[in-house]
């Protein structure tokens, strides 16, 4: 199946910059009397320098995946069509900025699809209409539209199956996930594999439950049906995909993992911050709440380094909030402050991949909209994209803090993440590195670069809320002008804003940013 004409042959894996490390100003983790370090004024700076920032280029921290950043599309999309629309030009567009990456098919649906062999269901059945077949199945015509849509995005689909198709005795029933995998083997599609979608919550959804050790079962069940066809013999496969790692929720891991750790090539589960019934504007800034990951991760590591020790880990579906968000909150600039901070305490902590829910029109969490315009969340990801590449690197600051009230945590406002720059950005040579720095204080920051950092020239991409709706806003400028897709099949240039070498950066208040502070020849950065 042809794509749209403005995805030229072979760009599959050409279009993605990196992905994330984080190392912030003071370790949310670090709770009590954070006493400053003894710092020295450079001269020439005036008043208060309150951070001397340097970066340890000898060698990262960590290295994730290429396709750290990556996307989910939820099945309700389907509901009101044929999934012809994913053929738009805009649309793949849209997706091949964020490439290379993973594209996951899956969400609350997953689990009531069944797969049909046929093209035209109403016609070839003489039933009901196209509307309920969506609905209920995932028929051949919207399976070739999805899979063309990731071939021509250059993004890599990872499709759930259906696992609620239970036998009497509570196996798995995989006739008609047999039917989709070979239908898929004789189009040749490169597809990954899961089974199922947030499992530990089955009870609540329909009132039956399966417990880990079962869904470990049926993992390598699935693991044997991939075996027995050519195509998927050595295809991947994900899971188990659980909810937040609740006491219960972590028993149902390790029964999991007891029986299927070695089946699945990464160990996932999926986190959303607030209820977006009652999300406020504000609940974005709290440095708690962008804190809560932290613990979440530390829990899910604990787990798979006790029974699978060294497997890969991923946060398959995340949003800012939960029931599917907040019109002109989760879909405007403020949510970035959350999105940002996720992307890098992740790449921080080793995590592989992270999967965003949703790339397209699912509540409010989006970064493309029904109109297929994008988002605050959209620009900040391909941002995100062109700069920064998997090797994360260690921060080093001082400067002077407030001194801590008694009884009080003093939580940071100020995030600052280090990563060599992305080796697909050929405005930059390699051995650069890009800060990027989220700023929660309602009053502007100033960081002075040190050490093997000082003196270089610096380029800056400076996110705003564009318009008069504030941190409202669902546009956004970068250095003072308004992004925009150009035409359907063409992206805006981001232009930096070059600063001269030795400028202390100033970071304007509640605002997003990245600095790539070039030519520094850091010796993490300079081969791949």
């Amino acid at each position: 199946m042809p794509c749209p004409s403005s995805c030229p042959p072979g760009l599959l894996a050409l279009m993605a910059p990196g992905l994330a490390l984080m190392a912030t100003f003071s370790l949310p983790s670090q709770a009590g009397d954070r006493r400053a370090l003894p710092v020295e004024k450079p001269p020439g700076v005036k008043g208060r320098t309150l951070i001397l920032l340097d970066v340890n280029t000898k060698s990262p921290v960590r290295i994730i995946s290429e396709n750290f950043l990556s996307l989910q599309l939820d099945p309700s999309i389907i509901h009101d069509g044929w999934l012809d629309f994913l053929s738009s030009r805009r649309l793949v567009t849209l997706a091949r900025g964020l490439a290379p990456a993973f594209l996951r098919f899956a969400g609350k649906r997953t689990d009531f699809l069944q797969f049909h062999n046929v093209k035209n269901p109403a016609k070839s059945r003489g039933g009901p209409g196209p509307d309920y077949y969506l609905k209920n199945y995932e028929d051949a015509r919207s399976l070739d539209k999805l899979y063309n849509f990731a071939d021509c995005s250059g993004l890599h689909l990872i499709f759930a199956l259906n696992a609620l198709r239970r036998n009497p005795n509570n196996s798995w029933n995989s006739s008609n996930a047999l039917s989709l995998l070979k239908y898929s083997a004789s189009k040749k599609y490169n597809i990954s594999w899961e089974l199922g979608n947030e499992p530990n919550n089955y009870r609540t959804l329909i009132g039956r439950s399966v417990n880990g050790s079962q869904l470990g079962k049926d993992y390598t069940q699935l693991r044997s049906l991939l075996q027995l066809i050519r195509t998927y013999s050595r295809a991947h496969l994900y899971g188990p995909n659980i909810g937040r790692p609740r006491k219960n929720v972590i028993g149902f891991l390790e029964g999991f993992l007891k029986v299927a750790g070695g089946t699945v090539d990464a160990v996932t589960w999926q986190h959303y911050y607030i209820d977006g019934r009652v999300a406020k504007v504000t609940d974005f800034l709290k440095t708690r709440l962008l804190d809560t990951l932290s613990d979440q991760i530390r829990k899910i590591q604990t787990v798979v380094n006790t029974y699978t020790p060294g497997k890969k880990i991923w946060l398959e579906g995340v949003g800012m909030t939960s029931a599917g968000g907040m019109n002109n909150l989760s879909d405007s600039y403020a949510a970035g402050f959350l999105w940002l901070n996720t992307l890098g305490l992740l790449a921080s902590q080793g995590i592989d991949v992270v999967v965003r829910h949703s790339f397209l029109d699912h509540g409010h969490n989006h970064l493309v909209d029904q109109n297929f315009n994008p988002l605050p969340d959209y620009w900040l990801s391909l941002l995100y994209k062109r700069l920064i590449g998997p090797k994360v690197l260690a921060i080093h600051v001082a400067g002077l803090q407030r001194k801590p009230r008694p009884g009080r945590v003093i939580r940071d406002k100020l995030r600052i993440y280090a990563h060599c720059t992305s080796y697909h950005n050929h405005n930059y040579v390699r051995g650069s590195i890009t800060l990027y720095i989220i700023n929660l204080h309602r009053s502007r920051k100033k960081i002075k670069l040190a050490g093997t950092l000082r003196d270089k020239i610096v380029h800056q991409y400076l996110l705003q809320p564009y318009g008069k709706d504030g941190l409202h806003s669902k546009s956004v400028q970068l250095n003072g002008q308004p992004l925009a897709m150009v035409d359907d099949g063409t992206l805006p240039e981001l232009k930096p804003r070059p600063l001269r070498a030795g400028r202390t950066l100033v970071i304007p208040p509640l605002t997003m940013s990245f600095y790539v502070v070039k030519n520094v020849n850091a010796l993490a950065c300079r081969y791949r």
